[in-house]
């Protein structure tokens, strides 16, 4: 592929440039730069800015409300809206959930849940993992027995990132015993007020509250609320994890995170020089800066791939670890340049309108915070241990 962007690709990076200094608000893209805290309301905002744009599912057919765009239309515009400081898109609904309503969704589901996902009406969450069955996922117990018009659900999900905002939420469960694990899965969509479920907090070592557990009693689901067909939930997961763990790279977002660090490594002196000039550390910036532009490459051959309409297979779980192995690097870079800074963490330094005295430069408030919250990315979506697994059998035959 030539990573040379044409006349038509540069046009387009000035168009999105536009907008994003027309409409992405100054007060949150402070709040991402800085690493400080997005409310519910915030996330929900940028998500209105971009549907009426036209711009939120941009993935998706025009058809259901996408805008149609190349791969690498979509590789710049996330890479200038992470650069520009634009909060992540929640990904539930429209990165997840959407994709395979399109491909296996009834007509009725796609006709009332895609508008839904666009215009905000529903806030979905992920029943994935449960205790005993993260990355193992095929070892889920959580059971939905038919009921006449309706399933009734009982078990347990957990690390159900965002589910004390969301309404709506998408579950694997297990739906038949007598079979191989894998057989006996399928993939329901479930109102999160439906008596029976209750969501419980689980605060990270951040010290944010942002996973929760989620426990469903009697749970009553209708059975039209099933996605496809029953006990074929395992081949829709598979085909959402796809998406999650090329989502997951994040690379517009590291480079926003190697520009922040480079700041700050130039703010920062040792023996009366900037830390960016200490030879040790400027290697170990250097190495994680051609690491990402190796990503880069692979990111959008993936990509492309897609938007031929294939599935990425094995790329996307190589996308999956060096991506989240290069953002955890570079929040491990900031913690260390920070020194001592980055050890008196306050909670409420990463609240809007905190009016406290600042310890350090403005990026150590939220190193050590994102450093720990960082450690999660090489878990979730499927363990890198598991990923190189699967790079091995699709791969090696192994």
């Amino acid at each position: 592929m030539d990573l040379k962007f044409t006349a038509e690709e540069e046009a387009f990076r000035s168009e999105v440039l536009a907008f994003l200094n027309e409409r992405l608000p100054q007060r949150i893209a402070g709040k991402v730069s800085n690493g400080r805290h997005l409310t519910r309301d915030d996330m929900a905002q940028w998500h209105a800015i971009l549907h009426e744009k036209g711009w939120l599912a941009n993935h998706w057919p025009r058809e259901y409300g996408g805008p149609g765009w190349t791969a690498v239309q979509k590789f710049i515009f996330e890479n200038e809206c992470a650069i520009a400081g634009a909060p992540r898109i929640v990904p539930f609904g429209v990165n997840m959930l959407g994709p395979v309503l399109i491909k296996y969704g009834s007509e009725a589901q796609k006709r009332y849940w895609l508008p839904r996902i666009l215009d905000g009406s529903d806030w979905w969450c992920q029943g994935y993992s449960e205790p005993g069955a993260g990355s193992d996922l095929a070892s889920l117990r959580t059971t939905a027995v038919r009921d006449g018009d309706h399933y009734v659900v009982n078990g347990q999900k957990t690390w159900t990132t965002l589910g004390h905002y969301a309404n709506m939420i998408f579950c694997l469960v297990r739906t038949a015993t007598d079979v191989r694990k894998q057989e006996g899965i399928s993939f329901l969509l479930i109102d999160m007020t439906t008596p029976g479920i209750e969501v419980r907090p689980i605060v990270t070592l951040d010290g944010e509250h942002e996973v929760n557990e989620v426990f469903f009693t009697d749970v009553r689901v209708p059975v039209a609320n099933l996605v496809g067909e029953e006990n074929r939930g395992w081949t829709y997961a598979k085909y959402l994890l796809t998406y999650e763990r090329t989502n997951i790279a994040g690379v517009g977002f590291s480079v926003a995170a190697l520009a922040r660090l480079k700041r700050a490594a130039q703010k920062i002196t040792r023996n009366g020089k900037p830390l960016a000039e200490d030879p040790q550390f400027a290697a170990r910036i250097a190495k994680v800066e051609i690491d990402l532009d190796n990503m880069k490459t692979t990111n959008l051959r993936v990509i492309a791939a897609v938007a031929g309409g294939g599935v990425p297979g094995a790329e996307s779980s190589m996308l999956k670890i060096r991506g989240t192995e290069i953002r955890q690097e570079i929040s491990s870079l900031l913690r260390r340049a920070m020194g001592p800074y980055a050890v008196p963490f306050v909670e409420e330094a990463l609240e809007e309108g905190y009016a406290g005295e600042a310890i350090g430069p403005d990026e150590a408030a939220s190193a050590a915070a994102q450093y720990f919250n960082n450690r999660k990315l090489s878990i979730f979506g499927g363990s890198n241990e598991i990923q190189k697994n699967i790079i091995s059998r699709m791969i090696l035959g192994l």
